[in-house]
Protein backbone atom coordinates (compact mmCIF):
# COMPACT_ATOMS: atom_id res chain seq x y z
CA UNK A 1 0.00 0.00 0.00
CA UNK A 2 1.73 3.70 -0.94
CA UNK A 3 0.81 7.01 -0.07
CA UNK A 4 -0.26 7.80 -3.25
CA UNK A 5 -2.68 4.97 -3.41
CA UNK A 6 -4.63 6.31 -0.84
CA UNK A 7 -4.22 10.36 -2.11
CA UNK A 8 -6.07 8.73 -5.34
CA UNK A 9 -8.56 7.46 -3.36
CA UNK A 10 -9.45 10.40 -1.59
CA UNK A 11 -9.60 12.22 -4.56
CA UNK A 12 -11.68 10.16 -6.14
CA UNK A 13 -14.22 10.11 -2.98
CA UNK A 14 -14.12 13.58 -2.43
CA UNK A 15 -14.78 14.24 -6.77
CA UNK A 16 -17.04 11.41 -7.39
CA UNK A 17 -15.68 10.81 -10.45
CA UNK A 18 -12.36 9.22 -11.70
CA UNK A 19 -11.91 11.93 -14.34
CA UNK A 20 -11.96 15.45 -11.96
CA UNK A 21 -9.92 13.22 -9.62
CA UNK A 22 -7.69 12.47 -12.32
CA UNK A 23 -7.41 16.37 -13.25
CA UNK A 24 -6.79 16.94 -9.49
CA UNK A 25 -3.64 14.78 -8.82
CA UNK A 26 -2.35 15.50 -12.26
CA UNK A 27 -1.85 12.32 -13.66
CA UNK A 28 -3.93 10.02 -16.30
CA UNK A 29 -7.14 8.47 -15.58
CA UNK A 30 -5.87 4.89 -16.47
CA UNK A 31 -3.64 5.94 -13.95
CA UNK A 32 -5.70 6.64 -10.99
CA UNK A 33 -7.87 3.70 -11.92
CA UNK A 34 -4.93 1.23 -11.80
CA UNK A 35 -3.78 2.36 -8.34
CA UNK A 36 -6.93 2.19 -7.13
CA UNK A 37 -8.05 -1.49 -8.52
CA UNK A 38 -4.48 -2.23 -7.00
CA UNK A 39 -5.64 -0.71 -3.67
CA UNK A 40 -8.69 -2.89 -3.81
CA UNK A 41 -6.58 -6.01 -4.39
CA UNK A 42 -4.52 -5.52 -1.49
CA UNK A 43 -7.59 -4.76 0.98
CA UNK A 44 -9.25 -7.40 -0.52
CA UNK A 45 -12.64 -5.33 -0.76
CA UNK A 46 -14.32 -2.97 -3.37
CA UNK A 47 -13.67 0.74 -2.97
CA UNK A 48 -16.01 2.47 -5.16
CA UNK A 49 -19.32 1.71 -6.68
CA UNK A 50 -18.63 2.10 -10.71
CA UNK A 51 -21.74 1.13 -12.10
CA UNK A 52 -23.26 4.56 -11.97
CA UNK A 53 -22.17 8.13 -13.55
CA UNK A 54 -20.68 9.09 -10.15
CA UNK A 55 -18.33 6.85 -8.11
CA UNK A 56 -19.28 6.39 -5.06
CA UNK A 57 -18.39 4.49 -1.89
CA UNK A 58 -19.07 1.28 -1.21
CA UNK A 59 -19.72 -0.15 2.21
CA UNK A 60 -15.93 -0.63 2.36
CA UNK A 61 -14.86 2.87 1.18
CA UNK A 62 -16.95 4.17 3.96
CA UNK A 63 -15.00 2.77 6.35
CA UNK A 64 -11.83 3.29 4.77
CA UNK A 65 -12.07 7.16 3.90
CA UNK A 66 -11.11 8.51 7.43
CA UNK A 67 -8.08 6.52 7.93
CA UNK A 68 -7.02 7.37 4.47
CA UNK A 69 -7.01 11.17 5.41
CA UNK A 70 -5.83 10.43 8.35
CA UNK A 71 -2.60 8.65 6.94
CA UNK A 72 -2.30 11.01 4.60
CA UNK A 73 -2.50 13.61 6.91
CA UNK A 74 0.01 12.38 9.55
CA UNK A 75 2.48 11.68 6.60
CA UNK A 76 2.14 15.46 5.72
CA UNK A 77 2.43 16.10 9.69
CA UNK A 78 5.84 14.13 9.40
CA UNK A 79 7.56 16.41 6.69
CA UNK A 80 6.42 19.62 8.04
CA UNK A 81 7.80 18.82 11.38
CA UNK A 82 11.34 18.51 9.43
CA UNK A 83 10.42 21.78 7.24
CA UNK A 84 9.63 23.92 10.11
CA UNK A 85 12.81 22.74 12.66
CA UNK A 86 14.65 23.11 8.96
CA UNK A 87 12.75 26.58 8.87
CA UNK A 88 11.41 25.72 5.47
CA UNK A 89 7.50 25.08 5.66
CA UNK A 90 6.10 22.88 2.68
CA UNK A 91 2.34 21.28 1.58
CA UNK A 92 -0.54 22.89 0.59
CA UNK A 93 -2.92 24.82 2.04
CA UNK A 94 -6.83 24.99 0.53
CA UNK A 95 -8.19 28.11 1.54
CA UNK A 96 -12.28 28.43 1.07
CA UNK A 97 -14.19 32.41 0.63
CA UNK A 98 -17.88 33.21 0.10
CA UNK A 99 -19.02 33.78 -3.23
CA UNK A 100 -19.10 37.29 -4.54
CA UNK A 101 -16.40 38.46 -1.94
CA UNK A 102 -13.77 41.01 -2.57
CA UNK A 103 -11.49 40.87 0.62
CA UNK A 104 -8.52 42.75 0.11
CA UNK A 105 -6.59 41.99 3.28
CA UNK A 106 -7.29 38.38 2.66
CA UNK A 107 -5.94 38.64 -0.26
CA UNK A 108 -2.40 40.51 1.47
CA UNK A 109 -2.39 37.90 3.92
CA UNK A 110 -1.75 35.29 1.07
CA UNK A 111 0.99 37.25 -1.25
CA UNK A 112 2.46 38.00 2.32
CA UNK A 113 2.24 33.82 3.39
CA UNK A 114 3.26 33.21 -0.30
CA UNK A 115 6.43 35.46 -0.37
CA UNK A 116 7.74 33.83 3.06
CA UNK A 117 6.88 29.84 2.18
CA UNK A 118 6.92 29.85 -1.56
CA UNK A 119 7.26 25.98 -0.82
CA UNK A 120 3.66 25.81 -0.22
CA UNK A 121 0.67 25.25 -2.94
CA UNK A 122 -2.00 27.81 -1.93
CA UNK A 123 -5.54 26.47 -3.37
CA UNK A 124 -8.33 29.36 -3.41
CA UNK A 125 -12.21 28.36 -4.19
CA UNK A 126 -15.62 30.24 -3.41
CA UNK A 127 -18.81 28.38 -2.19
CA UNK A 128 -21.67 29.66 -0.26
CA UNK A 129 -20.85 29.92 3.54
CA UNK A 130 -22.50 26.63 5.03
CA UNK A 131 -20.58 24.52 2.36
CA UNK A 132 -17.30 26.30 3.14
CA UNK A 133 -17.93 25.61 7.31
CA UNK A 134 -18.48 21.68 6.09
CA UNK A 135 -15.42 21.83 4.00
CA UNK A 136 -13.54 22.87 7.28
CA UNK A 137 -14.94 20.38 9.73
CA UNK A 138 -14.40 17.63 7.51
CA UNK A 139 -10.46 18.65 6.26
CA UNK A 140 -11.49 19.53 2.88
CA UNK A 141 -10.50 22.66 3.60
CA UNK A 142 -8.01 24.59 6.18
CA UNK A 143 -9.35 27.75 6.16
CA UNK A 144 -12.49 29.69 4.99
CA UNK A 145 -13.95 32.81 5.20
CA UNK A 146 -17.41 32.47 5.91
CA UNK A 147 -20.56 34.79 7.14
CA UNK A 148 -22.21 33.36 9.95
CA UNK A 149 -24.77 34.32 12.56
CA UNK A 150 -22.72 32.67 15.61
CA UNK A 151 -19.49 33.58 16.53
CA UNK A 152 -17.86 30.35 16.75
CA UNK A 153 -19.50 27.76 14.37
CA UNK A 154 -19.54 24.22 16.23
CA UNK A 155 -16.30 22.38 16.53
CA UNK A 156 -14.21 25.08 14.46
CA UNK A 157 -12.10 27.88 15.78
CA UNK A 158 -13.00 31.43 14.45
CA UNK A 159 -11.43 34.98 14.01
CA UNK A 160 -14.16 37.29 13.52
CA UNK A 161 -13.41 40.28 10.93
CA UNK A 162 -16.61 42.33 10.32
CA UNK A 163 -19.85 42.71 12.85
CA UNK A 164 -22.27 44.06 10.98
CA UNK A 165 -26.31 44.60 11.95
CA UNK A 166 -28.93 44.11 8.99
CA UNK A 167 -30.49 47.11 7.29
CA UNK A 168 -33.02 48.27 5.11
CA UNK A 169 -31.92 50.10 1.22
CA UNK A 170 -34.22 51.53 -0.73
CA UNK A 171 -34.90 53.88 -3.80
CA UNK A 172 -34.82 57.61 -1.96
CA UNK A 173 -38.54 57.69 -3.15
CA UNK A 174 -39.16 54.75 -1.46
CA UNK A 175 -42.04 54.82 1.70
CA UNK A 176 -39.43 53.04 3.60
CA UNK A 177 -36.91 55.77 3.06
CA UNK A 178 -39.29 58.20 4.34
CA UNK A 179 -39.91 56.18 7.60
CA UNK A 180 -38.05 57.26 10.69
CA UNK A 181 -37.59 53.61 11.93
CA UNK A 182 -37.68 50.15 10.30
CA UNK A 183 -38.58 47.03 12.03
CA UNK A 184 -39.36 43.44 10.79
CA UNK A 185 -43.22 44.16 10.63
CA UNK A 186 -42.89 47.02 8.47
CA UNK A 187 -40.27 45.45 6.19
CA UNK A 188 -42.09 42.23 5.74
CA UNK A 189 -44.87 44.43 4.10
CA UNK A 190 -42.72 45.07 1.17
CA UNK A 191 -41.20 42.20 -1.59
CA UNK A 192 -37.83 42.12 -0.32
CA UNK A 193 -34.13 41.18 -2.34
CA UNK A 194 -31.79 38.96 -0.04
CA UNK A 195 -28.58 36.61 -0.15
CA UNK A 196 -29.99 32.83 -0.69
CA UNK A 197 -30.07 30.42 2.02
CA UNK A 198 -26.71 28.83 3.23
CA UNK A 199 -25.58 32.70 3.73
CA UNK A 200 -24.67 34.25 6.66
CA UNK A 201 -26.75 37.25 6.47
CA UNK A 202 -29.61 35.39 5.06
CA UNK A 203 -29.63 32.58 8.30
CA UNK A 204 -29.69 35.96 10.45
CA UNK A 205 -32.48 37.56 8.63
CA UNK A 206 -34.32 34.30 8.68
CA UNK A 207 -33.95 33.55 12.35
CA UNK A 208 -35.12 36.97 13.37
CA UNK A 209 -38.03 36.72 11.12
CA UNK A 210 -38.80 33.22 12.73
CA UNK A 211 -38.31 34.77 16.33
CA UNK A 212 -41.66 37.39 15.32
CA UNK A 213 -43.48 34.64 13.56
CA UNK A 214 -42.65 36.27 10.56
CA UNK A 215 -43.22 34.99 6.64
CA UNK A 216 -41.41 37.65 4.25
CA UNK A 217 -42.22 37.75 1.21
CA UNK A 218 -38.64 37.07 -0.54
CA UNK A 219 -39.12 37.85 -4.48
CA UNK A 220 -35.42 38.03 -5.69
CA UNK A 221 -32.15 36.30 -4.37
CA UNK A 222 -28.65 37.57 -5.10
CA UNK A 223 -25.25 36.03 -3.79
CA UNK A 224 -23.66 39.14 -4.42
CA UNK A 225 -24.33 42.58 -2.60
CA UNK A 226 -23.54 44.87 -6.02
CA UNK A 227 -26.67 42.28 -7.48
CA UNK A 228 -28.79 42.74 -4.85
CA UNK A 229 -28.68 47.40 -4.57
CA UNK A 230 -28.80 46.83 -8.49
CA UNK A 231 -32.07 44.97 -8.07
CA UNK A 232 -33.62 47.75 -5.42
CA UNK A 233 -32.14 50.76 -7.15
CA UNK A 234 -34.71 49.97 -10.02
CA UNK A 235 -37.37 49.34 -7.74
CA UNK A 236 -38.18 45.44 -7.35
CA UNK A 237 -37.85 45.75 -4.12
CA UNK A 238 -36.19 46.25 -0.37
CA UNK A 239 -32.61 44.56 -0.25
CA UNK A 240 -31.56 43.38 3.32
CA UNK A 241 -27.98 43.81 3.20
CA UNK A 242 -25.70 44.76 6.47
CA UNK A 243 -24.04 48.51 7.46
CA UNK A 244 -20.91 47.76 5.60
CA UNK A 245 -22.33 45.94 2.36
CA UNK A 246 -24.76 49.05 2.40
CA UNK A 247 -22.63 52.19 2.94
CA UNK A 248 -20.95 51.55 -0.38
CA UNK A 249 -24.22 52.94 -1.90
CA UNK A 250 -25.07 55.64 -0.55
CA UNK A 251 -24.73 57.47 -3.18
CA UNK A 252 -27.76 56.18 -4.84
CA UNK A 253 -29.65 54.44 -1.96
CA UNK A 254 -31.24 55.21 1.55
CA UNK A 255 -30.43 52.97 4.41
CA UNK A 256 -32.38 52.12 6.95
CA UNK A 257 -31.06 50.21 9.96
CA UNK A 258 -34.12 46.78 11.59
CA UNK A 259 -34.11 48.36 14.91
CA UNK A 260 -35.18 45.37 16.51
CA UNK A 261 -32.54 43.03 14.69
CA UNK A 262 -29.99 43.06 17.31
CA UNK A 263 -27.73 39.67 16.35
CA UNK A 264 -25.51 40.83 13.48
CA UNK A 265 -24.26 39.36 10.82
CA UNK A 266 -20.60 38.22 11.14
CA UNK A 267 -17.88 37.71 8.35
CA UNK A 268 -15.41 35.44 10.14
CA UNK A 269 -12.17 33.19 9.31
CA UNK A 270 -12.59 29.64 10.79
CA UNK A 271 -10.50 26.53 11.23
CA UNK A 272 -9.84 23.21 12.92
CA UNK A 273 -7.03 23.05 14.67
CA UNK A 274 -3.50 24.27 14.82
CA UNK A 275 -1.60 21.29 13.89
CA UNK A 276 -0.04 22.46 10.67
CA UNK A 277 2.90 24.92 10.51
CA UNK A 278 1.91 26.20 7.35
CA UNK A 279 -1.96 26.91 8.34
CA UNK A 280 -0.32 28.71 12.21
CA UNK A 281 1.56 30.64 9.60
CA UNK A 282 -0.89 31.57 7.68
CA UNK A 283 -3.01 33.05 10.76
CA UNK A 284 -0.98 34.51 11.58
CA UNK A 285 -0.08 36.74 8.59
CA UNK A 286 -4.87 37.14 8.64
CA UNK A 287 -4.25 38.35 11.87
CA UNK A 288 -1.55 41.06 10.71
CA UNK A 289 -3.21 41.66 7.71
CA UNK A 290 -7.03 41.66 9.39
CA UNK A 291 -5.71 44.09 12.72
CA UNK A 292 -7.81 47.36 11.90
CA UNK A 293 -8.97 49.33 14.68
CA UNK A 294 -12.27 50.70 12.28
CA UNK A 295 -14.31 48.04 10.29
CA UNK A 296 -15.72 50.60 8.74
CA UNK A 297 -12.45 51.66 7.13
CA UNK A 298 -11.26 48.43 5.96
CA UNK A 299 -11.18 47.40 2.35
CA UNK A 300 -13.87 44.41 2.32
CA UNK A 301 -16.59 44.50 -0.12
CA UNK A 302 -18.48 41.20 0.80
CA UNK A 303 -21.42 39.50 -0.30
CA UNK A 304 -21.63 37.43 3.48
CA UNK A 305 -22.27 34.49 2.08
Amino acid sequence: MELRQLEYFVAVAEERNFTRAAERVHISQSGVSAQIRQLERELGAELFDRSARTATLTVAGKAALEHARTALAAAGSLSQAVGEVTDLIRGRLTIGMVIGCTVTPLFDALAAFHRAHPGVELSLLEDNSDRLVEGVRDGTLDLALVGTAVATPAGLDALTIVSDRLVAVVPEDHPLAQAPRVGLRELVEHPLICMPPGTGLRTVFDQACAAQDLHPGIGLQASAADAIADLAARGLGVAVLSESMAASYRDRLTTRLLDDVDVPALLALVWKGTSSPALRELLRHSRQAFSFSDVETAPVRSSSS
